[in-house]
């Protein structure tokens, strides 16, 4: 026998709030809207997924990627890239010749694999042992372990990822609403994602963002898609192909040539992610 009448899926002035999702007493409320209309792309898109990074524009993800990968969480499937022989390792090694794979200098490469594997080496071994590794390898069935504060929530803690945490990112921070995130808007992102007395999280999103934009930016912006395929790693594997084909890849700041921020490698061939044939 039915109990009482169903449940209605009503939203702000309709369900008697004329500000449902922003309160005035909270300005950052109204700054920062949330992605209202995510579901209407997304089957449940607050709903944490295991191994497929999805966006409005793309809801089924990488489909090659996330079925080669398909027994790895999104986060996992972040770091493989660097684990060069598949046996859920990386070594300092590893990461110092994936950042040069993708295009970045000796001392950005060497710089990032200090700072990566002396700080997530441990984390990721608790998966395993409480015993420090001597080699400072970072365990990727444990890089769960090594999310951080201050980030922007997208992975969750067991490293799914979560589609409308995503989406929220372009609507509060992409203040132009294209698609895009500009150095500033990043930044901005950074700052108010801080949370009180993680520095340590501070410094990670710092680094994460800034390797990402000195990556994937074209023409001073970081494109949606984009950051999507870094969310799920997809997006390395298509630069290192590229640049073993010769094709162009923007080549970031802080790599090698004598090309400006963003700027081409001089190589002829594709100029966006779209323009690869991989």
């Amino acid at each position: 026998m039915p109990t009482g009448p169903a449940p209605q899926r009503r939203r702000g002035k309709e369900n008697g709030f004329s500000d449902a999702m922003s309160v005035q007493k909270c300005p950052a409320t109204r700054k920062r809207p949330v992605a209202v209309d995510a579901d209407q792309h997304i089957d449940k898109p607050s709903v944490p997924r295991a191994n497929l990074a999805i966006s409005t524009q793309e809801p089924h993800g990488s489909v090659d990627h996330a079925r080669k990968f398909h027994d790895y969480t999104v986060l996992q499937q972040h770091v493989l890239f660097w684990d060069r022989d598949g046996d859920g390792q990386i070594y300092p090694w590893d990461t110092y010749v994936g950042f040069r794979d993708l295009g970045f200098n000796i001392l950005f490469s060497l710089l990032a694999m200090a700072i990566i594997n002396f700080n997530f080496s441990y984390p990721t071994r608790l998966a395993y042992s409480f015993v420090p590794d001597p080699l400072f390898r970072v365990y990727v069935g444990g890089i769960h372990k090594a999310k951080h504060g201050s980030d922007s929530g997208v992975y969750d803690t067991e490293g799914r990822f979560v589609p409308q945490k995503f989406e929220d990112l372009f609507s509060k921070w992409d203040k132009e609403g294209g698609g895009s995130l500009t150095f500033m808007e990043l930044f901005s992102m950074i700052h108010g994602n801080r949370l009180v007395a993680d520095p340590f999280g501070w410094g990670a999103s710092i680094l994460e963002w800034v390797t990402t934009w000195l990556l994937v930016q074209q023409r001073g912006r970081v494109y949606k898609e984009d950051l999507r395929q870094v969310y799920d790693g997809s997006i390395f594997w298509r630069i290192r192909e590229a640049r073993r084909g010769r094709r162009e890849w923007r080549r970031p700041s802080g790599v090698d040539g004598p090309s400006g921020p963003g700027g081409p490698s001089g190589v002829d061939g594709a100029n966006s992610i779209e323009d690869m044939a991989i």
